[in-house]
């Protein structure tokens, strides 16, 4: 089969590779319908992550079950499925807390070598969720955005406390923040201030619900949030990035009292203490238990509530992976679809 593999910085390439088998009777074998490049592929692509070996890559995937291991119960072949990045096993104490990506039995990178043709999902009884049936096409994207991005932006809206009467200021507009844009509105926020310096996410922010744009960064944009909020700052800060920056940028755009919800995943940040405890603000955040919302979130795009797969705005085949990668990292796309 054809997949994705990294050698090293801005080298990607699409090579042929062995089909998954069946190896523990949890697993089942997936056929990928589609699959997408992460801003969190671009941190080795770019060299902030060492690649010490060629790495297959992917973890968002939407998928046909081509075979179960004799222990899956939950999904059988034929059904249409979507996933979380961690496997889980969806019954562990942690699990039952809504935290899968902590599960005792977690596999961080499960589903890693997703951008190919078939993908080995572990414990796939509690890592996947089969739809109610054949989506038509037009689901496919968004239904993909809910296997990471969506479900990631939700979470960093659940985390940041957003709700009915709230201000939320987003920090990041890739695709996690575009759809914590989209999920604060879901979740009822009174008021939603997306920071972007650039108009075709500004555009899609606004078409998502926010309500206010803020191109300034840093201490301007911190400003200038809390111009807008009569000098408090927001109820909620989703961060989105995972930069020093982003972060102290969320921190200090947030009221005393105030949540921040992170789910950038974090480089090199460093929290000054001192600030930190005189600022009144609750931190939550880290890697995203998407397993716990993919019931809510695929029944929101199955029934046309929500349109998340908007965040897609370069559809390539899987051969051309490395254009997706050049064109992402260029900013040239916010987030590329790829077709097996």
């Amino acid at each position: 089969m054809r997949g994705v593999v990294m050698y090293g910085p801005g080298d990607v390439r699409v090579e042929e590779r062995e089909v998954p088998q069946v190896v523990a009777p949890t697993d089942a074998i997936l056929k990928v319908v589609a699959s997408c490049i992460c801003g969190s592929d671009l941190w080795p692509y770019r060299g902030a992550d060492a690649t010490t070996e060629p790495t297959p890559m992917g973890h968002e995937y939407v998928g046909i079950v081509e075979a179960v291991g004799a222990d899956v119960k939950n999904v059988t072949v034929g059904d249409f499925v979507v996933g979380s990045f961690f496997a889980s096993d969806n019954t562990c104490e942690i699990c039952r807390s809504g935290y899968q990506t902590h599960c005792v039995q977690r596999q961080p990178g499960a589903a890693t070598g997703a951008q190919s043709e078939y993908l080995r999902v572990p414990l796939a009884d509690g890592t996947l969720v089969a739809t109610p049936g054949m989506p038509d096409a037009d689901l496919v994207p968004s239904l993909l955005a809910a296997s990471d991005v969506l479900g990631t932006g939700w979470f960093a809206a659940v985390a940041a406390e957003v709700g009915p009467g709230k201000t939320v200021a987003v920090v990041g507009d890739g695709a996690v923040g575009l759809l914590g844009v989209l999920a604060a509105k879901q979740l009822g926020a009174e008021r939603i201030i997306a920071m972007s310096r650039h108009a075709d996410r500004q555009a899609l922010a606004r078409e998502f619900g926010a309500t206010d744009i803020v191109t300034e960064r840093r201490d301007e944009g911190v400003a200038r949030v809390k111009e807008l909020t009569g000098g408090l700052g927001a109820h909620s800060t989703i961060e989105a990035v995972g930069t020093q920056e982003s972060m102290m940028q969320a921190i200090r755009a947030t009221r005393a009292g105030g949540h921040v919800g992170y789910v950038g995943v974090s480089h090199d940040v460093s929290l000054p203490g001192d600030e930190l405890f005189f600022s009144g603000v609750h931190l939550h955040g880290g890697p995203a238990p998407v397993r716990r919302f993919l019931p809510e979130l695929i029944d929101l795009i199955w029934t046309r509530q929500i349109d998340p797969g908007k965040v897609f705005d370069l559809t390539l085949p899987l051969d051309q992976a490395a254009d997706g990668y050049r064109a992402m990292d260029e900013r040239r796309a916010i987030k590329v679809l790829l077709q097996p």
